[in-house]
């Protein structure tokens, strides 16, 4: 081969070497950040790393949970939506960011149904109906009765917009409105003390200052086994596997009743459909997997349904259910 076409070869070969002008390295080539609209430490945040562990591993890239915390979620949600849609950043939606954010502000900076593109749900909980051993009521249907007989009386502990405090308005306005079948219904009527955070609110309760309120699952179980406190009845529509004997308040009269704490996987619309097509199938191969789940039960989680289709419209219902409770509660952001 003479000199020239040996030269022209090794450019040949050079060139095919270097990517065409623009060409991106296929997806993922970098680490993927996870935001998480709340401090570290609480389920939310747990739910998050356990994705974040396991994704890594099926992606081989790094996902790093990258926690902005305020506002009940707000803060660190608008800011997620404003970044680019190119498949490098998740977002952990929720219940208190992705729901009953919408009932408080009609103006929300974002749009839970328009501004994101949801992958599938990763965890669904309910809230556990406690109250002080101390106190007489021994069933559900023993303190409802108790609260319309002696309107005003009874107290409770909430904390602004937390699921617990959504569950204990759904209640009232459920146990008012006289469900199909009943008779002789009387409003309940219940006081609400504020609490700026769930930790001095359980020492209130503990301590019994104050005789109720609706609590995590998994906060509550330690206290219920101690005998502290008593629980009466669970916000989701089947029973707890933590609580085998304590009935759902559907099936104490009050069917369809359910308020449950959740969070999902969720990426900014626009975002490329392949790569929405892997991350949720990676998701959901996660979810299904016999350790997680395993791990998601001994807490007394339930894996929900699993892909884009049943999250999205699981996120409208919730929407929706919400903001109604609010606006007839008449519930304003602090």
């Amino acid at each position: 081969m003479s000199r020239c076409k040996l030269l022209w070869a090794f450019g040949l070969a050079a060139l095919a070497a270097v990517p065409a002008s623009g060409q991106e390295a296929p997806w993922p080539s970098r680490p993927i950040r996870m935001i998480v609209a709340f401090p570290p430490g609480g389920t939310s945040d747990v739910m998050a790393r356990m994705v974040s562990e396991e994704l890594a591993k099926a992606l081989k890239q790094p996902v790093i949970v990258e926690n902005r915390g305020g506002a009940g979620g707000t803060t660190g949600t608008s800011a997620a939506v404003k970044l680019p849609a190119d498949g490098y950043t998740l977002i952990q939606t929720g219940v208190g960011q992705n729901a009953v954010a919408h009932g408080l502000d009609p103006k929300l900076s974002y749009d839970s149904m328009r501004d994101f593109v949801h992958l599938t749900q990763v965890h669904s909980g309910p809230n556990v109906l406690v109250v002080n051993a101390e106190q007489p009521w021994r069933s559900f249907k023993e303190l409802i009765a108790y609260g319309q007989a002696n309107p005003g009386k009874l107290t409770y502990g909430y904390t602004h917009a937390a699921s617990g405090h959504m569950a204990m308005e759904l209640l009232k306005q459920t146990v008012s409105a006289c469900p199909s079948g009943k008779k002789d219904c009387k409003p309940l009527f219940m006081v609400g003390i504020p609490y700026r955070g769930g930790g001095p609110m359980l020492s209130d309760l503990l301590g019994n200052q104050i005789p109720l309120m609706f609590i995590n699952q998994d906060v509550a179980l330690q206290h219920v086994k101690s005998g502290k406190l008593r629980a009466l009845a669970v916000s989701s529509e089947q029973r707890n596997p933590l609580y085998p004997d304590v009935p759902t308040i559907a099936e104490s009269g009050y069917p369809g009743f359910s308020a449950l704490s959740w969070s999902g996987m969720s990426v900014v619309k626009g975002t490329p459909q392949p790569i929405v097509d892997r991350l949720e199938a990676e998701l959901v191969k996660i979810m299904q997997s016999p350790a997680i789940k395993a791990r998601m039960e001994a807490q007394g989680f339930v894996v929900p349904a699993q892909g884009s289709r049943p999250y999205t419209e699981f996120v409208r219902s919730e929407v929706e259910r919400w903001t109604r409770v609010i606006k007839t509660a008449g519930i304003k952001p602090e």
